[in-house]
């Protein structure tokens, strides 16, 4: 057998192995967090453009939520807008609303929409706004300061929570189109919150009981006290490992979201490289996987 057909063979049984998990993910929603590396790699922005597609067109019902701060810090910089962050946080005046809501809704949301278009998808960009998909209020971020003192209310600005979620418009979508959504939200007189995109993704998928709630990180995923990759976890064991120091940093909220959805009828949750080419793909359709996916 020559090398160009054992080439062949080799993407035949690719399709193979694939075979039993599209069967299983036939007509479920997937709901993916779209951010980091991924979002500003050429390459890897081809790569989840067509994962995505690739999802829609073996009859899964993809859902894309995308973040955007470091396009929102560029263009501040260019605006000589100063940036505050408390905890990780943006701090987020009126004026610095105007610019987050311009960047996520008006330009990042569009670029996804436009690069899945061109690549053979049908897309539609939304924000929280739109369809009243998102309501949210201001948040009250308290700090503690230590013992014996009392916590630190601390102003965020238009940073909200959300206080519900209305998905009529995605049910009325994702038959036919991959939704692509913003992650800011409206309060109850019509001013614009900005919102953790982890958070919305973790709702929405929440509010669909999506199959699946994927989170694309610029990290491996969840990992051990020796730095080792955890391949899986359950929800009880995510819960020690924050408790105990083991998880820390940015990937406690990311693990807290995850274990949010789950509560929340989610059937797994997964944390991913998306700094790997086609991450999305090799952990649905593989037996390996990548990442770290948490189990109820």
């Amino acid at each position: 057998m020559s090398m160009e057909q054992l080439e062949q063979v080799d993407r035949a049984k690719v399709l193979i192995e694939a075979l039993p998990y599209i069967r299983r993910f036939s007509n479920a929603t997937v709901v993916v967090k779209y951010g980091g590396h991924a979002m500003v790699d050429e390459t890897l922005k081809r790569d989840f453009a067509l994962d995505i597609i690739l999802m829609k067109f073996v009859g899964m019902n993809p859902i894309v939520v995308h973040g955007g701060g470091p396009q929102i810090g560029d263009f501040l910089r260019r605006l000589s807008i100063e940036s505050e962050f408390i905890d990780g946080m943006r701090v987020t005046d009126q004026q610095t609303m105007d610019v987050v809501e311009m960047v996520l809704v008006g330009k990042v949301n569009k670029e996804i929409v436009a690069l899945i278009n061109a690549h053979g998808g049908r897309s539609v960009g939304l924000s929280g706004k739109d369809g009243g998909l998102i309501m949210a209020e201001k948040m009250r971020y308290v700090r503690e300061k230590g013992v014996d003192q009392p916590p630190e209310l601390i102003d965020m600005g238009m940073v909200g929570e959300i206080t519900a979620v209305d998905n009529r418009v995605l049910r009325g979508l994702t038959g036919e189109f991959i939704p692509v959504i913003a992650p800011v939200g409206a309060g109850e007189n019509g001013e614009t919150y900005n919102i953790n995109a982890d958070i919305v993704a973790g709702r929405i998928a929440a509010s669909l009981e999506a199959r699946k709630l994927v989170l694309l990180t610029d990290t491996e995923g969840v990992l051990d006290s020796r730095g080792g990759l955890i391949s899986t976890l359950d929800a009880a064991e995510a819960r020690r490992l924050v408790q105990g120091g083991t998880i820390q940093g940015g990937m406690i909220p990311k693990v807290r979201c995850c274990l949010d959805a789950l509560e929340g009828g989610v059937g797994k949750a997964h944390i991913l490289d998306g700094r790997k080419e086609h991450a999305i793909l090799l952990e649905i359709f593989t037996k390996a996987g990548v990442g770290t996916e948490i189990i109820r």
